[in-house]
């Protein structure tokens, strides 16, 4: 069995902000072609890009209209036809997002769906007659704030939609729905697309019943019961896998939301012949309370000693039987170092700090698009915040329900928003970073000056080098992919340190993620191992690691001979 996706590093393009060829202030796929080598040069594997499909862009494309056809913005078909082209003749691969829990409100089927009870396409989704009183069908909750329902004047019925109202849900349990989304995956694959991440694949099974959920809390769907792990779930994906995946040689990611480790074995063990592994959101929560009504917005400070806690146990749990994904950033999460770290006068030692810890592990590792030079957070006004979550959520917690002061919610959104991951990549110090001669759909980050590609590459002790030598440690040293992982320190502080074991040799990991000194001193069982430094982010020489006082945010990592 093919497993090029184990050995893979992944860097993930947000099209609309990577880079703009014709001036219009959003980025295109002709963008991304013009900009491969520098991907090349980093050394990444495979392109995950985000959704490029025709879209109303209710949810920045997330709200798929078209499947088979780009939208106009990102280009033509033929454009992305010579994409796929560009990046295989480079010797890379190019996953998509397959976004089929939901389509757009504006899609051909939804539009035949609505006309009425008895159209063809009706049970295309989920409709459901008001309760007695004329309310919704239950009390089920929009991922975007609000009811998961809303009634269509025409046919007097609701329609179920997970996130917003103009992202009706699919009804997995038609057989026709699945032959499409069959059918349109072919169409792509045969095109030569590599595979997929699947968005919120892990919802696409629904409790049919609409139970109502027991608690009145106005943000029902944290409590995932529901709107996840569906009875058929499983099902639906080998059934996936049976008709198209099995029939390419692809890689398989889900966002298998709500999912705990026992349910990602489920997906990933390759005796199940379901995916190749999936993104959990665990390890994203440590800095909020999300079963709280202020869910991700509720805000607690970064705990290194829960973090540990829970990428070990996602380590543990999938060790010999599927595989980890490793992220810390994505579209849909802030940068890094301005959410857990220092993105001020340690802003360098602190990038490579977490890009430490990350790929030295087990799994497979997801660069995020401006996560090799650094970027951070912007620091906008609430009002330029284009995010539908972020306004929705201002709405409901701020305006309606006052749960949150406007205080609050804005250091929650400068911490955790979605757009901080959004704003257009920085390629150089000039007007609007180099990223379009246009006028930029969301601002760019004012810190393009000192953060930006330009930079990075002139600078040989830069975060893209340190990136780029941690890529060719992984191609190196087999270890990386295939050792076994054992923490160490696991109530240290300040400290994340980890040893991986393969065939005799071991890799060891000591990483400061604080801003302190910090006494590193290797277990006794490790104590007569002989260390080489691969690599570390400060420029002393380390004679060994046994017993090191580490700078803030120091990181490196060894190999024992």
């Amino acid at each position: 069995m093919s497993r090029w996706w184990k050995e893979a590093v992944v860097y993930q393009i947000y099209p609309r902000s990577f880079y703009d060829s014709n001036g219009d202030g959003f980025g295109d796929l002709q963008g991304v072609i013009q900009k491969l080598d520098y991907i090349k040069n980093l050394g990444a594997d495979v392109i995950w890009l985000s959704p490029v499909f025709d879209s109303p862009q209710d949810d920045n494309g997330y709200d798929i209209s078209d499947y088979r056809n780009m939208y106009a913005k990102f280009g033509t078909n033929e454009d992305m036809f010579q994409l796929i082209d560009e990046v295989h003749q480079r010797g890379m691969k190019i996953i998509m997002d397959l976004v089929v829990n939901h389509t757009s409100d504006e899609h051909a089927w939804f539009d035949e769906s609505r006309k009425s009870k008895d159209n063809p396409y009706r049970d295309y989704y989920f409709w459901k007659d008001p309760k007695p009183d004329g309310s919704e069908p239950n009390n089920w909750g929009s991922i975007f704030s609000g009811p998961a329902w809303t009634l269509d004047e025409r046919t007097g019925q609701y329609y179920l939609h997970y996130f917003s109202k103009k992202q009706p849900d699919l009804n997995w349990e038609n057989e026709a729905v699945r032959r499409e989304v069959y059918d349109l995956m072919r169409f792509w694959m045969d095109k030569g697309v590599d595979g997929w991440r699947m968005d919120v694949i892990g919802s696409i099974s629904k409790y049919v019943d609409f139970p109502d959920y027991e608690t009145d809390d106005s943000r029902r769907y944290i409590v995932g019961c529901y709107h996840s792990n569906g009875p058929r779930l499983h099902e639906f994906i080998q059934e996936m896998n049976r008709e198209v995946l099995s029939h390419y040689d692809c890689m398989t990611v889900g966002e298998a939301n709500g999912s705990d480790t026992e349910e990602a074995k489920k997906y990933t063990d390759e005796s199940r012949h379901e995916l190749n592994m999936i993104f959990t959101f665990e390890h994203m929560d440590i800095d909020s309370e999300p079963h709280s009504p202020n869910g991700k917005w509720q805000l607690k400070p970064f705990d290194l000693v829960a973090l540990k806690k829970t990428m070990t146990r996602w380590q543990n749990a999938l060790m010999n039987v599927g595989w980890n994904t490793l992220y810390f950033e994505n579209h849909d999460q802030p940068r890094v170092i301005s959410r857990w770290g220092n993105d001020g006068e340690l802003r360098k030692q602190c990038a490579k700090a977490f890009a430490t810890v990350l790929h030295g592990m087990k799994g497979t590792p997801f660069i995020y698009q401006g996560e090799e030079i650094g970027m951070v957070n912007s620091d906008m006004p609430l009002e330029m915040y284009d995010d539908l979550e972020i306004k929705n959520a201002y709405r409901e917690l701020v305006i309606e329900n006052k749960t949150m002061s406007e205080k609050d919610f804005l250091k929650a959104v400068t911490k955790k928003g979605r757009d901080h991951a959004r704003t257009p990549m920085q390629w150089d110090a000039e007007k609007h970073a180099g990223f379009t001669a246009g006028n930029p759909w969301i601002a760019v980050n004012s810190r393009y000056h000192e953060i930006n590609v330009q930079e990075s590459l002139d600078d040989q002790d830069s975060i893209f080098y340190y990136y780029q030598k941690l890529i060719q440690l992984r191609k190196q040293y087999q270890i990386i992919i295939d050792g076994d992982y054992q923490l160490l320190l696991e109530g240290d502080p300040q400290i994340f340190s980890y040893i991986r074991e393969y065939q005799g040799e071991k890799l060891l990991v000591v990483v400061n993620l604080s801003e302190d000194k910090a006494l590193f001193e290797l277990p006794q069982e490790l104590i007569h191992e002989r260390w080489k430094v691969l690599i570390s982010n400060y420029s002393q020489e380390r004679a060994d690691m046994k017993h090191i006082c580490l700078e803030p945010y120091e990181a490196m990592m060894g190999i024992s001979i």
